[in-house]
């Protein structure tokens, strides 16, 4: 039923969706393994989708840890709302993010974890999103999301690649996912 939901939504807004099916369980695994949840006191995901990611980090999650989902897709949020209703949710664009963690009283994040469609997003949307999130994001704090194989050479891959260059001090990459569809890498970034 996820997938058919996931599916539909796709074909609905297929540039915000961003891909026919949700991310494999292997690539939720290898973007949650590279967080400290043992140092987290906040974790932001942008893009939690039918809550693939969310689950895992769910589960690693302890009482005092805070956890904040920003989803865009109404269908979305509110399967998310009834599936975790120990966590927090807004139904907004992570381009308002600003607005987002002042309403949530979040001062500042430990740990982001993304499932944004970022090849076909929109530029001015990619820098409003990093922008607002860097000046969140704790000094230490990391920055996880990924990328399709056939995106890479989108002019929206190239521009978020300079993007993270740019604003972390290192930017590493998983294995590719092919057991993902499409297959798919995590780019892991510390500030």
């Amino acid at each position: 039923m996820d997938r058919l939901t996931f599916f539909s939504e796709f074909w609905r807004s297929p540039r915000a969706v961003g891909a026919l099916l949700p991310s494999s369980r292997g690539l939720s695994a290898a973007m949650v393994a590279t967080i400290d949840f043992s140092s987290l006191s906040t974790i932001v995901e942008f893009g939690p989708g039918i809550g693939i990611m969310t689950a895992d980090i769910a589960a690693r999650l302890r009482r005092e840890q805070r956890y904040l989902g920003v989803e865009v897709n109404k269908v979305f949020y509110e399967r998310l709302i009834k599936r975790f209703p120990n966590l927090q949710f807004v139904n907004q664009s992570a381009v308002d993010l600003n607005d987002i963690l002042r309403n949530a009283q979040i001062a500042q994040i430990d740990a982001v974890l993304c499932g944004l469609p970022w090849a076909s997003l929109p530029i001015d949307e990619q820098e409003k999103i990093l922008g607002a999130m860097l000046r969140f994001l704790r000094n230490d704090g990391v920055f996880v999301t990924f990328a399709y194989l056939q995106g890479l050479l989108l002019p929206g891959a190239w521009a978020l690649r300079r993007r993270l260059k740019k604003n972390f001090a290192s930017v590493t990459t998983t294995n590719v996912i092919w057991r993902n569809f499409p297959p798919a890498f995590a780019y892991i970034c510390h500030r």
